[in-house]
């Protein structure tokens, strides 16, 4: 796996990822624009719209038939958050060239209508198409409105904006009900105009590339439309801690309580973030870490018992399924865990089975053609180039004095219980 990055225009790259283990090509374009309260809905929105018709093509059912024509080739897209920014991401998946006749180019096929999905959308009276934005609308309602179904989906959520309030990663990325009234087909596509002609926009195909693809790029009419920009989005960065022990109790009916303790790394440098892998790792990465051992197996106090890193916001998520009257047993021994890391009450052994998994985690991307996109894509706000292999290096390279200097800098800020 090998990635070639290459400037279109400025604010528009192309990265090409070559590899041979597979027999399709994924191709991406990610439109990638600060979080704001007041765009946040827009760009929840935008995705559902465009996937509905373009210029060219002028009804869904229509793609839907351009994409049987290419092998039964499949569509999808929708919208994520990245760091303090928020990620249109629109995804094409076709069969490589090798396995289609001889006389097709199905990889020039599936890019041109990718890229005319993403800018070229279908337009009536210099507007989207009404009846398309307003089926649209109902959609993400109702999808926003589900946020409640998965209890330990919201639990999670929750947690995350009560960390950040009044920040933009506390915000929720598919938007909010309120804003959707406002929203109609003449401001949604005033705002797409304007936000296609200053956004970062980076394009991505990886698979067996034999092609020169990038001149297609380049020569695509809509992306020759497209102005040269300065790419606004927010870099990774530190987040200022502002609160400690902050600890929210929300009522519902539920049988089960859901726990979520968003941990903070403080004063944490790029490198330190291999430690932080294993760290995490050792504290909830599988069935041989302190919580699952000790939180749900020794005192039987959680149905699950786990924790997830964010690297990109140097936090630490803990989350747990607990019976609503354990609470407070499971607070006093995940809090324990926390402090016996500190104090280095760790194995050599517990190290290697917590590499074990980080190493998993990161030989997975090399099998995954959306995970290989979303390392690259992830290294542009890094501003650091890294192989897998360098990668694992620095992670078999962590000793235990840097995992305790990573637990000493844990410090809990924000307590969210789910209950009855």
């Amino acid at each position: 796996m090998e990635e070639t990055k290459i400037d279109i225009k400025k604010g528009i790259k192309f990265h090409k990822i070559v590899s041979n283990k597979f027999k399709t090509d994924l191709i991406a374009v990610f439109i990638t624009v600060p979080l704001q309260r007041d765009t946040i809905t827009y760009n929840a929105l935008l995705p559902m719209v465009l996937r509905r018709g373009t210029n060219n093509i002028k009804t869904q059912q229509d793609i839907n038939k351009e994409l049987e024509n290419m092998y039964g080739a499949s569509f999808d897209c929708g919208v994520d958050k990245n760091g303090d920014n928020q990620v249109m991401k629109f995804y094409l998946e076709i069969l490589d060239n090798q396995y289609v006749l001889e006389n097709e180019d199905i990889l020039k096929q599936g890019l041109k209508l990718l890229i005319d999905i993403v800018c070229n959308p279908y337009i009536e009276n210099n507007a989207f198409l009404k009846k398309y934005v307003d089926g649209e609308k109902q959609n993400l309602k109702q999808l926003i409105e589900e946020k409640i179904d998965n209890k330990a989906k919201y639990a999670l959520e929750r947690c995350t904006e009560e960390m950040y309030k009044n920040k933009p990663y506390g915000m929720y990325k598919y938007g909010y009900i309120e804003d959707l009234n406002d929203i109609d087909e003449n401001k949604l596509y005033n705002y797409y105009k304007k936000m296609l002609q200053e956004c970062k926009i980076d394009i991505f195909i990886t698979g067996d590339i034999k092609s020169n693809i990038e001149d297609e790029i380049r020569n695509n009419e809509n992306i020759m439309k497209l102005a040269e920009r300065e790419e606004k989005y927010i870099k990774e960065g530190e987040r200022d801690i502002e609160q400690e022990n902050n600890i929210v109790n929300e009522s519902m009916n539920i049988s089960q309580g859901k726990l979520v303790i968003g941990l903070d790394l403080q004063n944490m440098e790029k490198e330190k973030t291999y430690s932080a892998m294993v760290y995490n790792a050792i504290l909830g990465g599988g069935s041989n870490s302190k919580l699952f051992q000790n939180v749900r197996e020794k005192a039987s106090l959680a149905y699950t018992a786990g924790s997830t890193y964010l690297k990109k916001k140097n936090n630490i998520f803990i989350r747990c399924g607990i019976e609503i009257s354990n609470y407070n047993k499971a607070v006093d021994i995940i809090k324990k865990q926390l402090k016996d890391l500190e104090k280095g009450e760790f194995t050599e052994e517990d190290i290697d089975n917590a590499k074990r998994i980080v190493m998993s985690n990161i030989r997975n991307i090399e099998e995954e053609q959306d995970l290989q996109i979303t390392y690259y894509y992830g290294q542009d706000f890094s501003e650091e180039k890294m192989s897998i292999k360098e990668y694992e290096n620095r992670v078999e390279n962590v000793n235990k004095e840097e995992i305790i200097d990573i637990a000493k800098e844990v410090k809990v800020n924000t307590i969210y219980f789910l209950k009855d």
